[in-house]
Parts: C-alpha cells; sequence; structure tokens
C-alpha cells in the first residue's frame, strides 16, 4: 500500500495526474475486500489490484473518463450475474478518485500586477512561478505568494522552467518591448493560455511585432489582450482578480470537452484589464 501512495506523490510532483480505485464496499464471494486499491497510470501498468480480469478493466476505462473530467465517481458491481465477467454471488462498489497536479502559473513580470496576481491565483490552489529580470523584484520577500522565483531575462524568460498543454502563462512585464520578448519566448511553448496585460491598442502593435519575427497571425492569435474578464479593473488588485477568474473559468469550462490538462485562451473573446506599463 505504501508503494501506491509514493507513486501518487512522485507522479503529482512531476505535474502527472493519476487514478486511485478503492473498493468500498464488498459483499458476498468478491474477488477483493473493502479496502483493496489500485492506481491507475496514464502510459503505464496499473499498481495494485482490486480483483483482475473485466472487473479491472471496467474501473481502467472509468478512470480515463475521470482523468478528462476531473469528477470522481463510484461504480457498482453486481456479480451474482455476469457482471464483469465474474460471477462470484457478491457485490462490488468500487470508487474512482482523479487525483491531479495544481494547475501551473507562469507569471512573466514581478511588478504590481504580477505580485497581486501571484497572491490570489496560490490562494486559489495553483502552482505559481514569476519571472522577473530584477533581483530585486524576483525574491521571496517580495513574491510571498509564489512557490518558485526566477531571475532570468526576458529575451529567454521560461529557461528552467517546464512547460505544457496544462501550464497558463501572464506576460506582465514593465514595457513594450520586454512584452514583446516574453510573449515571442511564451508562444514558442505547447502552453494552453497566455495572455498579455495591457491596451486594446496594443492588441494590433504586439501581433504586428510578432509577424515581423515570423509568427502566423493564427499563432499570435493565441496571446489574449488585454487579459481579464470584464469588471472596470483598474487597480493592480482588481486586474489580478479579472485575470485569474478569466483564467479559472477557462480551466473549468473545458474540462469536460478536453481534459484536466487542456484549455483554449482562443475561445476568450476580450479581455478586460487595460493598463500601461508603469512598472506592471
Amino acid at each position: 500500500m505504501t508503494g501506491i501512495y509514493e507513486e501518487v506523490a512522485r507522479l503529482i510532483a512531476g505535474g502527472k495526474g493519476c487514478v486511485l480505485a478503492t473498493v468500498v464496499q464488498a459483499t458476498g464471494s468478491s474477488p477483493q475486500r473493502a479496502g483493496a486499491k489500485m492506481l491507475i497510470r496514464p502510459g503505464a501498468p496499473p499498481l495494485g489490484t482490486i480483483g483482475g480480469g473485466c472487473v479491472e478493466a471496467r474501473v481502467i476505462e472509468e478512470a480515463r473518463l475521470a482523468l478528462t473530467d476531473a469528477l470522481p465517481r463510484t461504480v457498482p458491481f453486481d456479480l451474482t450475474s455476469t457482471d464483469g465477467g465474474l460471477v462470484c454471488g457478491g457485490h462490488m462498489v468500487v470508487f474512482i478518485d482523479p487525483l491531479l497536479p495544481d494547475p501551473h502559473l507562469v507569471i512573466l513580470g514581478a511588478g504590481h500586477v504580477g505580485k497581486a496576481l501571484a497572491a490570489i491565483a496560490s490562494h486559489a490552489g495553483f502552482r505559481v512561478t514569476v519571472v522577473d529580470d530584477r533581483e530585486e523584484f524576483a525574491n521571496p520577500t517580495h513574491l510571498p505568494g509564489a512557490g518558485t522565483v526566477m531571475v532570468n531575462p526576458f529575451s529567454n524568460p521560461l529557461r528552467g522552467i517546464t512547460v505544457d498543454e496544462s501550464t497558463f502563462i501572464i506576460v506582465a512585464t514593465r514595457g513594450h518591448d520586454h512584452d514583446l520578448e516574453a510573449v515571442d519566448a511564451a508562444l514558442r511553448t505547447p502552453a494552453c493560455y497566455i495572455g498579455l496585460v495591457g491596451s486594446r491598442r496594443k492588441r494590433g502593435i504586439i501581433t504586428g511585432s510578432l509577424v515581423d519575427r515570423g509568427f502566423f497571425r493564427e499563432e499570435a492569435g493565441r496571446v489574449i489582450v488585454p487579459v481579464g474578464i470584464p469588471i472596470g479593473s483598474v487597480l493592480p488588485g482588481e486586474i489580478a482578480v479579472s485575470i485569474l477568474a478569466q483564467i479559472i473559468s477557462i480551466r473549468r469550462k473545458h474540462h469536460g470537452r478536453h481534459g484536466h490538462s487542456a484549455c483554449s485562451g482562443a475561445l476568450v473573446e476580450d479581455g478586460a484589464a487595460e493598463t500601461a506599463p508603469a512598472d506592471r
């Protein structure tokens, strides 16, 4: 049993999801007793057993669905018939619990907006990484909400950071040139969401600059600018709330459609957090 929990911890620490299936009820001649567990891991064989045969095949199928919609479920088995291919004369109920890593939010820029966003995102269950090119800003004292703080140039802001299809990136640097470099770097990753703090006017400017750098307009269209939902935000804390609300909305909306690791900024019609650089 210890091996299962150690494997769960290893997978979560590595940013991977898994599903723990537990027999919560067993009566009659069931193939396993209550408490039996099996860990289902994408791309690897199950660890442990809840009885074998078609029962496990059904549980594995349900586990795949649970990884997709991030919802736990219970699956009953009537073993007095041919349910599961076993005629044991008993009943069994299996609880399927998807165990998923915290979503990863990378904030490029440790100014007022970046600091506020790091603070509230950490309370919302996000694993937060903040990057800035200034040591006096990129430090844990200045950013108590960030789990990881890094000093990187904005020409290569994601150095040493793992970015995958479940990563959200917010660009909130202190100026247009840094914004452009950071967005360029973000677009070269599979991040599911890239948002830029700025004005509506900046959308056309940044798109043109990205095209000049060799990106297709469709690629540049991955960038949401201005980012956030329309709540009339002005202050850094308000802008951070509007951004996080948009991220949460996208993440939750696409659980059922694409799975826990997928989202799509392209489905956002318009942003709302308009702000001038002013050390964002």
